[in-house]
């Protein structure tokens, strides 16, 4: 007889919405898979700033949590992960529907290396990131 125990699989695809700020911003994350990930937000008025653009945390928010999608995706969400790094460039004011993709490129079995971007509802590019992500157990 086998006495020892088994650990169910760990299932960290929940996460994301887990998050009180990902709920309090509306930002849905519509796609994550095999690395690849993709968040949307509808934006209003509340998450502006004074030149009615979307205020850069909001933007810097959807580039992480994009990026840190990916990152579990590329784990087959059995890891958690924790931001390491993270650097943004902003291109344009965001403003509309939003749409950030996210893409692991590289890493190992303790860190993902990602990329970001945010698109507004033209298509036009408004912030792009790069960021490392470290994997830690959930």
């Amino acid at each position: 007889m086998n006495t020892k125990t088994e650990t169910p699989p760990v299932d960290t695809s929940n996460l994301f919405a887990q998050v009180a700020f990902n709920r309090m911003l509306d930002l849905q994350r519509e796609f994550a898979e095999g690395g690849v990930a993709r968040l949307v937000l509808q934006t209003r008025p509340e998450l502006t700033n004074n030149h009615l653009a979307v205020h850069g945390g909001v933007v810097m928010t959807m580039l992480d949590g994009a990026m840190s999608s990916a990152a579990l995706s590329k784990s087959g969400f059995t890891r958690a992960v924790v931001t390491v790094d993270m650097s943004a460039s902003f291109i344009k004011p965001a403003r509309g529907r939003l749409v950030a993709h996210g893409l692991a490129v590289g890493g190992g079995k303790s860190i993902c290396f990602c990329e970001a971007r945010v698109e507004d509802e033209a298509g036009d590019l408004v912030a792009r990131a790069l960021g490392t992500f470290k994997y830690v157990d959930p």
